[in-house]
């Protein structure tokens, strides 16, 4: 007597659906649960109030334009004139700010010539926007 059956001699399928059903909850679970940053957007520290007191003369405000120039005190220069005259100037801190359609490499390159050049670079929101 034989209790139990002998296997078949053809293997059994693996049946597929259950796995696809597990897959997609997976996705739709990650998807509801993950955070979606919009890339548009620089996320900078803007802090100043806490690293300096307010007595003092106020930084320069050095504002990127369209063309990739920055305004300082009325003269539009480049990155490479605007560092040599604060470094003249012993400027050693600074806004710095955007027109509305200054280009984002524009800025980028601002920030990161002035952050080389030693001078420490606040950036500055334009009124009336957010993220």
């Amino acid at each position: 007597m034989q209790l139990v059956e002998p296997r078949p001699q053809r293997p059994i399928p693996i049946r597929i659906t259950p796995l696809i059903d597990v897959v997609f909850i997976l996705l739709v679970f990650f998807m509801l649960t993950s955070r979606l940053l919009p890339v548009d957007y620089l996320e900078l520290a803007n802090n100043t109030s806490a690293s300096r007191q307010v007595a003092g003369n106020p930084l320069p405000l050095l504002t990127v334009t369209a063309d990739g120039r920055i305004q300082w005190q009325g003269k539009a220069l480049t990155v490479h004139q605007l560092t040599s005259e604060l470094a003249g100037s012993g400027i050693t801190e600074a806004n710095l700010a955007t027109v509305p359609n200054a280009t984002l490499g524009a800025f980028t390159r601002t920030l990161s010539a002035l952050t080389e050049s030693g001078i420490e670079v606040h950036w500055q929101r334009p009124a009336g926007t957010s993220p």
